[in-house]
């Protein structure tokens, strides 16, 4: 655990390259569109990749406020994979433009306008699968592990030794 600690920017650092990586790869490689959700869900791992160089090249890629920022980007993402992984399992709605229903309406114009709004992918439709989760439910897990060794990171260095060199 303390390996894991002292390595904890070049890890979190790693993961998110392969998780970009791995949904750009799945994207442009395998022609897996992404919806609206499945792009959100990459916006903080593009935040964390953007924050650990700039603290970097100021020489503080052991900031707490660098680990502080990550947390806020961290939650942000488990919020959109987990809402994403209950949209697929039918537990949860999604939001109109991307859960592919119309709403009911009198008028043909409201119509016409839902059907042009709406998404071309369906955030309710599982387009892959692996060991039977989807990319979103694998997302979940991943920033829900990563939630945690950040947490365990910040809280060691406000009540641990302030310093996990």
């Amino acid at each position: 655990m303390n390996y894991i600690l002292k390595r904890w920017v070049f890890i979190l650092f790693i993961l998110s390259i392969i998780a970009i990586c791995s949904a750009l790869f799945a994207e442009h490689f395998l022609d897996l569109a992404p919806c609206k959700m499945c792009l959100k869900q990459r916006y903080p791992y593009y935040a964390i990749i953007l924050l650990i160089i700039v603290f970097y090249f100021f020489r503080k890629n052991k900031n707490i406020w660098l680990f502080i920022i990550n947390e806020m980007a961290i939650i942000y993402g488990l919020f959109y994979a987990i809402w994403h992984a209950g949209i697929e399992q039918k537990i949860l709605n999604g939001p109109s433009s991307c859960s592919g229903k119309l709403s009911k309406s009198e008028s043909i114009q409201n119509l016409k306008d839902q059907i042009i709004n709406q998404s071309i992918v369906n955030c309710s439709e599982i387009s892959w699968k692996i060991f039977d989760l989807s990319a979103a439910t694998i997302n979940s897990l991943v920033l829900l592990l990563i939630l945690i060794f950040n947490t365990i990171y910040i809280y060691n260095y406000y009540y641990g030794s302030k310093k996990i060199n």
